[in-house]
């Protein structure tokens, strides 16, 4: 590897899986959120790691310690996806979207992302959200859904990510706070990965191709070293079976 000026792994798991490293993510999302002064993430709560249908990637250190982390949540009818809760009450017609794609190829959403703020500068969400994509061909889900706020809108275009026009005011919600803009935007199939840019593109299928591999990447004047292990070493089909209660 030529001289970079960071180093860092990325490792895949099944929530259920890591438990004490599900609490380092929570302990590490929830700061991120503090220090902006954000409280009310739908998907910021501990709930998720009971939910043997969350897969997660965490970044770690030199010294081993979490200072990110992405989750992908499949829909399977009885827990809700965090854009279900967090757009519902305002546009029940993210129910009906979800089980649509659910019961035609199956749907993910992409969330929880969070980056310690040392890390600032570094393009670190960029490449977290490419290695999620990436690693989600092992999931078995066409469709992939999430939030986020005009800061991210550009990188979610670039890697695939549409605004999903028949949600809320062309796409847009005031989510988390009323002056903040949230998108909801949706990969139509993260299996092709059709809608991204040709750059993030061949990142992501390069990742797909080998998931286990050395890259140096400098999207930004910083260079970082990452050592990106993809696997899920434990993967279940997800079996859907929708549950108005629950999902509302």
């Amino acid at each position: 590897m030529e001289e970079v000026q960071h180093k860092f792994k990325v490792s895949a798991f099944r929530a259920v899986d890591e438990p004490n490293l599900c609490l380092q993510y929570i302990k590490g999302h929830v700061k991120v959120l503090t220090d902006y002064g954000i409280s009310n993430i739908t998907s910021n709560n501990n709930l998720w790691i009971n939910n043997p249908n969350i897969y997660c990637l965490g970044l770690h250190s030199e010294s081993n310690e979490l200072m990110a982390g992405i989750r992908i949540q499949l829909a399977d009818g009885t827990n809700p996806l965090p854009i279900e809760k967090a757009i519902g009450h305002m546009d029940n017609t993210i129910y009906g979207l979800v089980e649509k794609y659910a019961i035609n190829g199956g749907i993910g959403e992409l969330s929880g992302l969070w980056v310690d703020n040392r890390l600032k500068g570094m393009a670190i969400g960029w490449y977290m959200v490419r290695a999620a994509i990436a690693s989600s061909n092992q999931l078995n889900f066409k469709t992939m859904i999430g939030i986020c706020g005009d800061v991210t809108l550009k990188m979610f275009n670039n890697v695939g990510f549409t605004i999903e026009k028949r949600l809320g005011k062309n796409g847009q919600f005031y989510y988390p706070k009323e002056d903040l803009i949230a998108h909801a935007v949706g990969i139509l199939n993260a299996v092709t990965l059709d809608n991204a840019i040709e750059y993030d593109k061949k990142i992501m299928q390069s990742l797909r191709n080998e998931i286990h591999q050395k890259r140096i990447e400098s999207d930004t004047k910083i260079k970082v070293g990452i050592e990106y292990n993809l696997k899920y070493p434990k993967i279940v089909k997800v079996l859907y079976n929708k549950n108005l209660e629950t999902i509302k």
